[in-house]
This record gives C-alpha cells, structure tokens and sequence, in this order.
C-alpha cells in the first residue's frame, strides 16, 4: 500500500494481525471471502492509477488549477464574488473542529454548531421579514422546488398549475420543471406580470435575473385572492436596502446565502435558504434548530419537529432532504456575525453605487438599458452586438453574461472595483464615468439583525474567540471516533482538503465558459471515471449535491426509461422494510408508488414476499430500491437472486450506495445486477461531513439509463464541484490496493466490535458465518424490558465516557447501529469497546438494585462540569463516577456543555431564532 494508505487505515500490522485473532481468521482476504457471497464478488484489481504521494497529488492539482483561467465574474445569476473573511476561512471552513463533525443528532455534544445554525436561521428570518427558516438547503434551485411543493400542499386551489416569472433565474426554472413533472404539476411561465388563468402558487425572483427591481405587491395580492402562495426568490445581500419579502405579501422566500463569503467554487457548496410567514412552519422541508431546554431548566439548542421525518414519515414524507449544508450555512452566519448590519449595508450600498455608476456610464455613451430600477445588475440593450462586447470584455479579463443576441447582463457585486468597471466601459466602447448615482426603489424601512449576536463579533479578536468558543462546545472527529452506523464517519484527511481553498478552484462561475475552466473538466472526467471503475456502471453524474438528489436523478432515469419504452403504467416501487426512509421519499418524488417488502427474522429482503409483490404488481412494476450491504449491516446472499427476479419482471433495480464503503474493490453494484446506484462522497470518498452538509450524491448508471439522466437535479451543471478536488485526492493517493485495503478494515473492525460486545450486548444481526459487513446493531430490547435502561441512556452516558453515540434506533428502534470505519486504530475501538463493556457493568448495578432505577449514572448521563462541581451532590452515586468513569482520563476529558435536552418542550413551545437578550439573563 502506499504511505498515505497507511496513514489513512487506523490499524497497522500488528493491530490486524490482532483484530484478526481476536474474530478467527488468518488474513482480511480470508475475511471478506467469508463475508461477501461469491455470486457478487469481484476478484482482480480496480483499473485505476497507482497510487501517487501526497506532494504529487498536489502537484497535479496544481496541474488541473493552471488549466482554470478565472476571469473577474460579472455574470450573476445568483453567484457573485464575495470575499471571505479570514478569521472565518481558517477558522471554519479549515477547521477541522467545525468540518468533521456529523449532523447533530446527539443535541446535547452539538451546541456549538446548533447555535451557529440557529444565527443562520435568525439573519434569513430577519433579513426576509418572514417568521420561520430551516437550517439551510442544498441550493437555491432545490430550495425553490421545495417551495412549490410546500404551496402544493398549502394552498386551497385546486389547480395544478405552478406559474413562474420569466425573470426567474434560467437554472432556477429548470429545476422546479424537473421536479414538478413527475408529481403532476405543470409548470406556466409568465412574463409583465400576466399570471395564467389558474394555479395554486407563484415564483417570483426579487430582484429578477435580468436585475429589474420591481414591485410585486400588487401581484402577490391578486395571487392571494386566487387561494394561491407566493414565493420570493430573494437576493439576501439586496434586502439589507429593498423591502423584504414579508412586507410586500411573500409566503415563503427562498434563495441562496453564497454571496455572503462562500466562494462560487463553480457551482457549489452553499447553503440555500428557505422560510415561510406564520401558519407554514410544520411545512418546512430539511433540518430546523429549535430552542429548548434541559433537564435543569438550561436552554440548549436541537433539531426540531421533522427531524429525519424521512425515517419515520417514509413515503408520507413532506420531502427526501435529510441533510442540509451545515458548513457553509456557519459561514455566511458569521459573515453577517461578523460583519453586523451597518456592515452588511455598507457591503450593499457599494455594491449598488457600482451598478449605478456603471448604469450612467453605459447610458452617457449611448447604450440602452433594459430597467431603470436595479440593486447589482445591469442589463444593457445592444442590438446584434452582444456576443461582440462579450467577447471583448473577455479579452479584458471580464465574464459578462450573454443574455441574448442583443442583451448583455453585468452583475456587481463585492469585489468590484474601479478597475473593473473601467474594462467593462472599454468592452463596449463608452467613457468611464464618475457620477455617483443610485436606481433603488422600494428602499427597506425596517431594522434587522437586531440580536446582540450580530451586534457584539466586529473586531477580529473578539469573532476569533467566539468562533472558539462555539467549537470547544462540540464533538467532532477532532476529539474521537464517531461510530455512527450508516454514516460513514471516516478520516478527512487535510491533503484532500488543501485544494479547496485554492482561488482557481473557489473563484470560479458555474456558468463561466468552458473554455476557461478546462483543469475542472478533467478532474471532473477523471472523477467520474474512476467512480464508474470502481462501482462497475458505464456513466456517472456528480451534479446531484447530497445523496437524497442522487437517489431521485436515479429514480427519475428510471421513471424516463420507463416512458422511453411506453410503459408509462409501471409506476410502482419496491422498497424493503429495513431501507432508508429516503428511499421511499424519493420514490414517491419521482411519481411512483411504494409498496413496502417484508424482512425476514434474519433481517434479509423476505423472497418469498418479494414474488408476491413482484407478481401482484408484474404489470406496473417500475423499480426496487435496495440498500447493499443492507441497512442491517449484512452482507444478503439473495442479493443476486433479487436482481433476477426484478428484472425477468420488467423491473429496474436500484442499489442504494449508502454502503459502498463496505463494497469497492471487492463488489461491483453495477456487475452484479444493478442498473443503477447513487453514491455519497461525504462517506466512502472522504468529503467531510461539514456538522450535515455538505455532501455529494453522484449517480451511477448502466448505459440503457444513461440518455434518461436530468441536467437539472442541482442548480449547477456540475452540483458541488468546489469539493471534488476531496475525493479526487482520495481515490488517487490511495490507489486500487488502498482502497480495497481500506475496504477490508472496515469490515474487519466491524466484526472486531461485534466480536468483543457480543457477549455483553446481542449483536442482532448477521451474514455468512455469523459475520457482519462494515457495521453492527447491537440490540439493547432485551435490556431496557429487564432493567429499564434504554438506548437514550446508554448514548448519554458514552458521551461521559468521551465518545459521540452510534446511530439511535435506526434501523431497529431500542438499538445502536456502530460503524467505526477504517480509520480508527485498535487503541480507539478499544477505548470504545471497554467504554459499552463499562457501561454495561453499569446497567447491571441498576438490575441489582444497587442503584435506583430513576437516579443512576445512566439515566443521568450526560454529566456536566457544573453539575458535578456544584456545592452539593444527592445522589446515589458519587460524583467520580459521573465525572470520570472507568478508564476515562481526567487531563483532556470533553465535558457536554448542557444536560440531557428535553425534546418534547422544544416541539410543544416552538422557537427557531435567536431568544431575546432577557432570555440570556
């Protein structure tokens, strides 16, 4: 293997060679033979490059950087240059405190981030003047289609039809096109304000593409009196001058947070926003941070009402986004932090007087504008010379935007200088001019970011200390293992990290031309061939920007192979019990209906009920949606069997990816029956998972699929490409040999875990021999009906013991899903180990009664620095037994900043913005 391999795989030689004793087995090849079942097992190495060192990974980054030409953008369209304060780039986007961490599931070691998310939630409520925002979207694209369907579902006209303003960002339409179709809904494009005759919703842009600012009260009004509800797609930078969305009438409001210090990074990440007025709030798609309180009355900070609906709701989900874009919602939070509101005014008011100047200039030299009233964007008339001053600005350094043959779009936006716009007044052959001007109209009357949070951070030390003190809060990767099972929580290691950053890959415009982003062209085609090698499909898509787009591009190529053939009545899905909830609410995204196939005791796919289904629906059978290995964490022998007898039935099948960590270089989705796979970067391939966000979701196809894979699933032609550059550099530092290793240790700790607290905690499912894949469910049932302790107790207790908790009672309520992955040494699975041992001794000192059920260790836990150091102690334990359980250190140890959160509270008293500053009393 290489030198990076070794550093990447937690265990060395001696360690397997241990791990290995400890399960039976003499080597990790004789393992996996044992594990995976030879119908599916692909023998012989990835046909992928040998593995490179890390300087020469960089060095060829710095190859692909050197084809990117990035020009001044000027483009607009809803990406604009933006600088990012360096206190926040090194700060969070480089930290690793704030990168690694996971979604915050565990509430009580998340206060950090939560709060950050709970400013993010604050600004957009504040800024768009409306009562609700969730915790960020995966683009404005995705955050509009999310709007259609909330007014679907809210509005009491019965129509079906969705109108949308011409003046709507282009990739924006097609977006909310893509989603509408299969769910019935027809999409009406309007221009002048000349709504169709009916429909249930609107999509306005504030201000539009073109950069007219216009006033929308009258329509939104006349919208309302049809039952209808609007949406404002708004530029948040805009509303710190122009009325916000709320004051002209918006129902929902959505857009993207990018220009508030997230680079373009051609595409993505960044965090959309969406928000609703009163009376929508349980609509909200996503993640929602609320305020609650614990169990002494402390506020603290959770995700609220839907959290994982998808799990629970599954095809009666409101949506299949399960995630958010976490890290990139925490940076343009402390951007608005940091700067407060004269700040972000300041930034605003700039950015106008650029546009304005360069409005005078251009119509002092004879050229024709196409609005008078605009906050950023000009669009010039200029008959059958567009592609000309194009071209000429080009040669100048500046990217306008060609709108048509005889328009031309400039944007301004916070890096434009003087300099700029002196080229721009070159390209179309007009004298500079220095008239201060301004062509706002509907100026914002109202204050916003009122909060002392954004009123406190202005100085560079005092944002440094906050930015701390927030991460200190939390449990990342930093700190320990994350053993979260179905997560993926592996090693992000900072040379995969390193490029991101890099100007020539941040600084670039989705739309850019093509030409002038050539080193990402073939590091994208690279990518995508590498992925297609490994996972054996013919075409692979990395535009969908989470693993919920990837599996609904996927469900949705199946959807149009379907109508391709004229079977528009196959519409049905099959979708295991044991599956992700996503799975079913993509499912019934992509227009289909689910019908649900039994597990069996063992906790594979029932076959038996299978051919029921597959012959009670043999006409309309459209798909199955399996996760392999299955979300039970086994390695299913009818795999292959299953891909048959879908297929003998005109079926198409789909293989969840969610796994894959447990499958590359030793099984192929896409040899062993699949048509058709998505996959998630942020787990097998090393993009971070940001504290939820952001993530990758490419789709993997065989080449029948291919022609029927949408171009619009994310806002980007290429969806998050900033963070490709991450798996890149992980697949080519590793190599063929380094990723099947990686593969073989994964599924090696997991049976070592198994192995080790199989005795102490039932392992409630297993494969061939009795082995597990890349994870294990150990069954804590039996315990809580005997003792009473019960999976919550034993997740805040581990938090003592300084470890982030396994995945809670999914996919089996009362069980802890572990996935230690392959990065973990043996001295950390150890740790981990001995901790649920420790913990298990614990359990049965309650069962013995030598301490009382309702005051314990456990059902206390997590204990915090205050409460173990107050002035007095009641309980039945001593307080060294809260504080420092067995084998926990006392130099380092992490401390949970409140006590367990008391949920329900937060959902009955709903609260998702910052409290007031009396609460802080």
């Amino acid at each position: 293997m290489s030198a990076f391999a070794d550093r990447h795989i937690g265990p060395d030689t001696t360690d397997t060679e241990r791990m290995l004793g400890a399960i039976g087995y003499g080597s990790v090849d004789e393992l996996m033979d044992a594990a995976i079942p030879e119908v599916i097992r692909w023998h012989g190495p990835l046909q992928l490059p040998a593995a490179a060192t890390e300087p020469e990974v960089l060095a060829e980054l710095r190859g692909f950087a050197a084809r990117n030409r990035v020009l001044t953008s000027m483009i607009g369209l809803g990406y604009y240059g933006t600088h990012t304060p360096g206190v926040i780039k090194r700060n969070v986007m480089e930290n690793p405190a704030w990168y690694t961490a996971y979604t915050p599931y565990q509430p009580e070691i998340s206060q950090g981030r939560l709060e950050a998310l709970l400013n993010f939630q604050t600004m957009v409520c504040d800024l768009t003047g409306l009562s609700t925002a969730n915790a960020s979207m995966l683009d404005e694209g995705t955050a509009a289609a999310e709007a259609m369907t909330i007014a679907r579902r809210s509005s009491k006209a019965k129509s079906m039809v969705y109108a949308v303003d011409a003046d709507t960002l282009p990739q924006t339409i097609e977006v909310i096109a893509t989603r509408a179709e299969p769910l019935g809904i027809t999409v009406e494009v309007f221009a002048d304000g000349q709504l169709p005759q009916e429909f249930f919703g609107v999509h306005l842009q504030y201000p539009g593409a073109s950069g007219a600012l216009i006033d929308h009260s009258a329509l939104i009004e006349a919208a309302h009196a049809q039952g209808a509800l609007v949406t404002v797609a708004a530029d948040l930078l805009a509303l710190t001058l122009v009325r916000e969305p709320g004051a002209i009438g918006a129902d929902i409001a959505c857009g993207s947070a990018q220009r508030f210090g997230v680079p373009m990074g051609y595409g993505g990440p960044h965090a959309g926003y969406l928000a609703v007025r009163a009376g929508l709030e349980r609509t909200l798609p996503g993640r929602l941070v609320g305020v609650s309180k614990d169990v002494e009355g402390n506020r603290a900070y959770r995700l609220a009402l839907q959290t994982r609906e998808q799990h629970i709701r599954r095809e009666k989900a409101t949506s299949n986004i399960c995630t958010a874009q976490v890290l990139l919602a925490v940076m343009a939070s402390m951007y608005a932090v940091y700067h407060g509101p004269d700040g972000l005014r300041g930034i605003a008011r700039r950015t106008h007087a650029m546009a304005a100047r360069l409005a005078d200039g251009l119509r002092a030299g004879g050229v024709s504008l196409a609005h008078d009233h605009f906050f950023d964007t000009v669009t010039a008339v200029v008959p059958g010379r567009a592609a000309s001053i194009v071209a000429a600005a080009e040669e100048l350094g500046v990217n306008l935007r060609l709108a048509s043959e005889d328009r031309v779009g400039i944007a301004c936006d916070e890096t434009t200088t003087e300099a700029v716009l002196a080229n721009v007044w070159q390209a179309f052959g007009v004298e500079p001019s220095t008239v201060e001007a301004e062509a706002l109209i509907l100026k914002r009357d109202s204050d916003f970011l009122t909060h002392p949070v954004f009123r406190t951070h202005h100085s560079e030390t005092a944002m440094l200390r906050y930015l701390r003190q927030l991460s200190d809060l939390d449990y990342a990767l930093d700190r320990g293992m994350i053993p979260l099972g179905s997560c993926t929580m592996k090693l992000n290691a900072t040379s995969e990290m390193e490029a991101v950053t890099w100007p020539e890959f941040a600084n670039m415009h989705p739309f850019a031309p093509a030409h002038q982003a050539a080193g990402y062209a073939d590091l994208i085609d690279q990518l995508e061939a590498w992925l297609a090698e490994i996972t054996g499909y013919d075409t692979v898509s990395v535009q969908p920007n989470a693993g919920s787009q990837g599996e609904l591009a996927g469900l949705l190529a199946i959807r149009g192979y379907h109508l391709a053939n004229g079977d528009d009545h196959r519409d049905v899905c099959l979708i295991p019990s044991s599956a992700h909830g996503t799975n079913a609410a993509s499912a019934v995204m992509a227009g289909m209906r689910v019908v649900v196939v039994a597990c069996d005791d063992t906790g594979n796919v029932d076959l038996v009920d299978l051919d029921a289904k597959i012959e009670q629906h043999s006409d309309s059978l459209a798909a199955i949606m399996v996760t392999y290995p299955s979300t039970h964490g086994v390695y299913e022998t009818g795999i292959a069997s299953l891909c048959a007898k879908v297929h003998e039935a005109g079926g198409q099948v789909y293989v969840d990816g969610a796994n894959l960590n447990a499958l590359v270089g030793f099984a192929k989705p896409g040899k062993f029956g699949a048509d058709v796979s998505h996959l998630n970067l942020h787990k097998t391939f090393c993009i971070p998972h940001g504290g939820g966000g952001p993530g990758v979701g490419p789709v993997a196809v065989r080449e029948h699929l291919a022609p029927h894979l949408s171009a619009h699933i994310s806002a980007a032609p290429h969806g998050s490409a900033g963070i490709l550059p991450i798996s890149w550099s992980y697949i080519r530092m590793m190599g063929p040999t380094g990723l099947a290793a990686a593969t073989g240790v994964a599924v090696l700790a997991a049976n070592y875990v198994a192995a080790r607290l199989r005795d102490h905690y039932p392992v409630l499912y297993s494969g061939n021999k009795g082995l597990v894949a890349h994870e294990c469910i150990l069954d804590l049932r039996p315990i809580t009906k005997s003792t009473g302790v019960t999976v919550d107790d034993v997740a805040k207790r581990l938090i003592d013991y300084g470890f982030h908790a396994p995945t809670m009672s999914f996919p089996v309520a009362g069980t802890l899903m572990v996935e230690p992955t392959e990065s973990e040494d043996l001295a950390e699975l150890d740790r981990f180990v001995d901790a649920m041992i420790a913990i298990r001794r614990e359990i049965a000192a309650v069962a013995e009664g030598q301490w009382p059920a309702g005051d314990n260790p456990l059902v206390n836990a997590p204990h915090t620095a205050a409460m173990v150091s107050g002035d007095t102690w009641d309980h039945a334990y001593p307080r060294s037994v809260g504080a420092y359980p067995a084998g926990v250190k006392r130099v380092g140890k992490y401390w949970s900043p409140v006590r367990r959160i008391d949920g329900a509270y937060g959902d009955r008293n709903l609260v998702c913005a910052c409290p007031p500053p009396e609460a802080y009393a």
